[in-house]
């Protein structure tokens, strides 16, 4: 493909967009399994564990309902990545085979909004841990106060300046963040040994811990949470499960991005949460009410020091991340739009300012609102566009894609104008049944404005728009199945 490259519009490649050489795509089993073990153990994950147990459900009710969930997302996970390792292309590019070279900027739009979600609340937890380390050794100063719409001023003072150190990362370069992930790597899986440890002696074994009891008296009362609880966990990795093509177009072979992601993803996600649900059942036990909250756990701790030492990991972890997995993609999908007026370090600030305006103390500061009003919402986006692009690939064009053409701006995925209007059309049909739900979710509607499973929907709301999406992209391509 390398030789066609001269028959391909300026605006749709360059060095990051290009395929992958078959010489270069060294990755083998181990590379994604790490991968998934480095990007499993964040603080989002713990607290994704420990917002079940905040919820209501018993220590094994949690871990069941994230092992399910990820298991789910990692279908998905395999099958966009066929084309990433088959072809050696980016997500960006994989994605224009079904909307088209100009549309693709539309799921890439939406994954980066999600991206810019994600680095506000990882922008949030920082700047919480910061000031945690204040009131360490100024027991004066009082929590912080997620009950208003803003928090108080010298916690939002301290989101602002660790907000700020992101920027600074930025404008160096991200390579400047390499040596970040390494001490993440050794530091959390270390953490959360300790944090495990400690929860444990704590709480005087794990037997009270395990006894803790599911706080749903009925069955249904269980099933009416467990099924939105469980497409949060399929939404929390629903970015990934887009953009994978970005990692395996790396790999050696489909097996070893196939075995990398099946050993790699659901055991590093049930490890990590099985220590959050652990530590979060203890504190019902240790403190006599449920937090589900690191930081506030960390911050309860009674030595100074022990505080200062859990926030200052916390930070650094929560910066290697943040860089890493919520600014790269997002930085280069907004730099996609126009690459001759934005550069990856305007689209890292434009990253940035979203990720304040979507006001991301908010999202986390109950377990309701980071699973129902942010996990389940992004996912009700981004399950339309998976079903797109595996129905496309798959069933359509039976994993033969025209791999020149991905490159031009007249072929055969130009459509019209550089759009697919069929591919449009079926996101927007993918979308629209989880709307009503999500308006009642946020509260900017009557619970009778809709009939009841009408609103229920978006308890579903991957699901349904997965399936909604990728059956009526099907109908509508048909008649260009390859034959």
């Amino acid at each position: 493909m390398t030789n066609n490259h001269n028959t391909a519009s300026s605006s749709l490649i360059n060095e990051d967009l290009a395929a992958v050489p078959q010489n270069k795509r060294t990755w083998g089993t181990w590379n994604y399994a790490a991968l998934w073990i480095s990007m499993s153990l964040c603080i989002p994950t713990y607290m994704l564990a420990s917002s079940l147990i905040g919820g209501g459900m018993n220590w094994w009710q949690a871990i069941l309902t994230i092992f399910i969930g990820n298991c789910i997302v990692c279908v998905p996970m395999i099958l966009n990545g066929h084309a990433g390792a088959k072809y050696g292309i980016p997500f960006p590019v994989f994605v224009r085979a079904s909307f088209g070279t100009k549309g693709a900027n539309i799921p890439a739009m939406l994954r980066a909004i999600v991206a810019c979600g994600w680095f506000g609340i990882q922008t949030w937890i920082g700047g919480a841990s910061l000031y945690n380390i204040l009131r360490a050794w100024n027991p004066s100063l009082a929590e912080i106060d997620s009950s208003s719409l803003f928090p108080q001023a010298l916690p939002m003072i301290c989101f602002l300046i660790f907000w700020a150190l992101n920027m600074f990362i930025i404008y160096l370069g991200v390579d400047s963040i390499k040596k970040l992930l390494v001490f993440k790597a050794f530091f959390l899986p270390v953490a959360a040994l300790a944090l495990l440890a400690w929860a444990i002696i704590a709480a005087k074994g794990l037997g009270p811990i395990l006894s803790q009891p599911s706080k749903f008296e009925t069955s249904a009362a269980f099933w009416h949470y467990f099924f939105p609880a469980l497409t949060g966990m399929v939404g929390f990795w629903a970015t990934l499960s887009l953009n994978i093509p970005d990692f395996t177009r790396y790999a050696k072979s489909q097996k070893a991005q196939v075995n990398g992601q099946v050993f790699g993803l659901p055991p590093a996600m049930t490890f990590f949460a099985f220590v959050g649900v652990i530590v979060t059942s203890a504190t019902a036990i240790i403190y006599g009410q449920t937090e589900w909250d690191i930081v506030k756990v960390a911050g309860r701790f009674d030595s100074k020091l022990m505080v200062t030492f859990a926030m200052v990991g916390i930070i650094i972890s929560t910066l290697a991340t943040n860089i890493a997995a919520n600014i790269v993609s997002p930085a280069n999908d907004f730099a996609n739009l126009a690459p001759q007026k934005i550069n990856f370090r305007t689209g890292g600030y434009i990253t940035g300012v979203i990720g304040v305006l979507i006001f991301p103390w908010k999202l986390i500061a109950d377990p309701n609102g980071y699973i129902f009003t942010w996990l389940i919402a992004y996912s009700s986006l981004l399950g339309p566009v998976g079903g797109i692009m595996i129905v496309d690939y798959f069933f359509i064009r039976k994993k033969e894609l025209n791999a020149v053409d991905l490159y031009r701006e007249q072929g055969e995925y130009t459509y019209t104008n550089g759009f697919n209007l069929k591919a449009l059309s079926a996101l927007l049909l993918g979308i629209i049944p989880n709307g009503p739900g999500f308006l009642l979710q946020i509260k900017v509607i009557a619970a009778t404005a809709f009939p009841e499973w009408i609103s229920h929907l978006y308890n579903y709301a991957w699901f349904v728009g997965f399936g909604v999406s990728g059956v009526v992209y099907y109908l509508l391509m048909s008649n260009r199945k390859k034959r």
